[in-house]
Formats: C-alpha cells, sequence, structure tokens
C-alpha cells in the first residue's frame, strides 16, 4: 500500500502540478531520464571545451593561429580542463597539433589542417545563411514585448542562432531599415530594436503550426480540431510511467487556449491574475520557449543562456521548472556541470531529423572529437594535409 502512495506522489509523473515542497535540485534529480540525450550531451561536454579553446586560437593574431600551452594552463580551471591542456590537447590529435614555438622555444598548439576545414566551412555555411539568420533575429525580437533586446543577451546565444561572428556588421548594419541600435542607460549598454517587419509578416507563424496543419491534413488523425488549434506534440521519456491522471491533466492543458509568441498580450497585475490566467501564462510562456528553441540550429540551449530573455519576453515562470513540468516537449541535461535543454521532437535517434547545413559541418567536428586518437598512425604515414581531411570525409559517411 505505501509503495503504491509513494508512486501516485513520484514527482517525475506528475507535472502541471504545484510543487510546494520539493526543492528545486531534487526536482532535477527525480526527473525522468531519456538515455539518447543523456549520451549526445556526454558527448557534447568534451565538443564544448574543444569549441572553447579552438574559439581562443582562431582569436589570436600570430600565423597560423596559435596560443601557447602556459596560456592555457592559467585558463585550465575555467575550461575545466580537469588533467590539464596539455593531456586534453592530446586526446584529439585529428583537431589539435602541439609544436615547439621557433622564436621563444616554448610549447604551443594549432589546428590541424582538417580543424581548419571544418572552421572554413561553417563560416561558408554561416555566410550562405545570412538571409535566415536576419529573419531568425526578427522573429527573436519579435517575441519581445517591446519589440527590443539588449544586445549582450543576442551575444550569448548567437552561435546557436546561427549568427555570422561579425553579425553586429553583416546582419544588423546592413538591414538598417529591419534594425536599429540604441544606448541603454547603463555605460556600454545596447539594446537592439525591430523597425519594419512588412516583409516578414508572413514568416511571424510559430513553428507548432506547422505540426498543427501537417496534424489536421492526416486523415488518420483522431484529435479533434478544436482541441489541436491548441496543441503541442509531445513524446515521453521511454520508461516514463503515465498514469490516467496524468493523461487527463496532459488532455486538459493541450486544450487549454493561449497567446501566441508573436501576439499582443495585455499586461495583468501578478497579484490580481485568476487561476485560468496563470495556467494561459504558462502555455503562452511555454510556445514561446518552444518558438524559441525550434529558431536554434542545433534545436538545444543552456538554460542559463535563455533565462537572459525572460523578462523580456514577459515570463514569470522559473524557466527550467518549466522545462521539467513539460517532459513530453523538452528533455533537460545535467550533463558537463551545466543545464542544457533538448527540443524532444526535432531530435530521433541523438540527430536532427531536419538537419540544416550549419549543422551537418558542426557534426563533423563532433565526429573528430568522437574519433579522439584512433587513425593516428595511418594519418601520420600519409599526407597530412589529404589524410586529415579524407578523415572528415570518412567519419561523416558513418
Amino acid at each position: 500500500m505505501a509503495i503504491r502512495i509513494l508512486k501516485k506522489l513520484s514527482p517525475a509523473a506528475a507535472p502541471f502540478l504545484h510543487r510546494t515542497k520539493t526543492s528545486s535540485a531534487a526536482y532535477v534529480a527525480s526527473r525522468a531520464r531519456d538515455a539518447t540525450f543523456e549520451k549526445l550531451m556526454e558527448k557534447y561536454k568534451n565538443l564544448l571545451k574543444v569549441i572553447s579553446i579552438q574559439d581562443l586560437i582562431l582569436a589570436s593574431q600570430s600565423t597560423p593561429p596559435s596560443i601557447s600551452i602556459d596560456f592555457l594552463h592559467r585558463l585550465s580551471q575555467k575550461l575545466h580542463l580537469n588533467r590539464g591542456p596539455s593531456a586534453f590537447l592530446r586526446t584529439y590529435p585529428h583537431i589539435f597539433h602541439i609544436f615547439t614555438h621557433p622564436v621563444n622555444l616554448q610549447p604551443y598548439c594549432t589546428l590541424t589542417p582538417a580543424a581548419r576545414q571544418i572552421v572554413l566551412q561553417e563560416s561558408d555555411a554561416l555566410n550562405k545563411s545570412t538571409p535566415l539568420a536576419v529573419t531568425r533575429l526578427v522573429k527573436l525580437l519579435s517575441m519581445s514585448l517591446t519589440r527590443k533586446l539588449p544586445l549582450r543577451a543576442i551575444f550569448k546565444v548567437w552561435r546557436e542562432l546561427g549568427l555570422p561572428d561579425n553579425f553586429e556588421d553583416s546582419v544588423i548594419s546592413r538591414n538598417p531599415d529591419i534594425f536599429s541600435l540604441r544606448d541603454g542607460n547603463e555605460p556600454n549598454t545596447h539594446y537592439l530594436l525591430l523597425g519594419d517587419t512588412e516583409a516578414f509578416k508572413d514568416c511571424l507563424v510559430p513553428v507548432v503550426e506547422n505540426w498543427r496543419v501537417l496534424e489536421c491534413c492526416n486523415g488518420e488523425c483522431t484529435v479533434d480540431r478544436t482541441e489541436l488549434q491548441y496543441s503541442f506534440k509531445h513524446g515521453f521519456p521511454p520508461g516514463m510511467r503515465l498514469s490516467k491522471n496524468f493523461k487527463a491533466k496532459v488532455k486538459e492543458w493541450q486544450r487549454l487556449p493561449y497567446v501566441g509568441p508573436y501576439e499582443e498580450i495585455k499586461t495583468v497585475d501578478k497579484n490580481r491574475r485568476s487561476k485560468n490566467q496563470m495556467m494561459k501564462m504558462e502555455k503562452r510562456a511555454v510556445g514561446i520557449v518552444h518558438e524559441f528553441l525550434s529558431l536554434t540550429v542545433e534545436k538545444m540551449v543552456e538554460v542559463e543562456k535563455i533565462s537572459h530573455f525572460r523578462q523580456w519576453f514577459g515570463i514569470d515562470l522559473n524557466v527550467r521548472d518549466l522545462f521539467l513540468d513539460h517532459p513530453g516537449m523538452f528533455y533537460l541535461s545535467t550533463k558537463g556541470k551545466m543545464h542544457t535543454v533538448f527540443l524532444r521532437e526535432a531530435y530521433e535517434r541523438g540527430c536532427l531529423i531536419e538537419p540544416n547545413p550549419i549543422y551537418e559541418v558542426r557534426r563533423k567536428l563532433l565526429d573528430l572529437v568522437l574519433f579522439g586518437r584512433r587513425g593516428l598512425d595511418r594519418v601520420r604515414g600519409a599526407d597530412n594535409s589529404n589524410s586529415e581531411g579524407d578523415e572528415v570525409e570518412e567519419l561523416c559517411d558513418d
């Protein structure tokens, strides 16, 4: 009897309910785990470290770009290089090359030809997708209550949004009729404002609407069209227990009408909101973060980064708890000492269902990370530039 009661009170099986005594840490720990996303994030842990070092190398003024191992030693704690930079760099010989500087005779590291090739391919993919980057930025600003966002917040997610490195010049400055920069009240604070969006009027449609239209046109769809009008796609973690009470609450939540992320809302005093209004505001918040994740290149983002937009989007809820309350739409991972959220419907077996050119190039770097030290002898025995490039192609074919 006691076991049955405990199962009914299990936090993993009771989203959409107000938690009173459960701490945030306990709530995160009690979430239903998804092995596929956990394995994917396990791979991304080291990839993020690789990208951090790669960015430092590319930012150097030397030719070819390189940085000293001593410099990385001073950043070991910040970069989470527990065994030191030398051991980490030697783990990925297909990405990093360690050499002795000809002048100061100290160990330096640079990128291998294969890694440099991927950098060039990503830069090319970013430049070619500039029109899409403009649209993403327009949609992001359109979700703001004031149609403006702090530039520092956008800098936090420029990579996730697939913006070019120089997006201030290539995207903002080149579209003065769409974007404008304004100084803030505080020193060194700037805001990005949205101008004329008439040309993007047809683009300001939530991504979820595409799924609703497909479901509506599906002859086998058994969901009532009125209910489908406000529904989101759900897919729960394998092995998660779905009680009748839980299913009923999900169905009730799906039917709940709400204001879309691009629609204007009337601000209501938080203390005067009714229970029904609070539920609608929560669903609107879900719609906003769903759209935010849909705008990202890899359909994933650190929770801390998305939190910078919370007040600008009018979200009064804890964003992390919002993801935990809706496990059928989002998956929260805590790998790598950070919280990362995935848009569940965008993934299948650890890969994007609808990949894009930027995502595909970045996966090549992930392939080199997973390759580790394998094939090192074969690479050394051949011409370095050709063999490294062939290695990338081989990995991507797999």
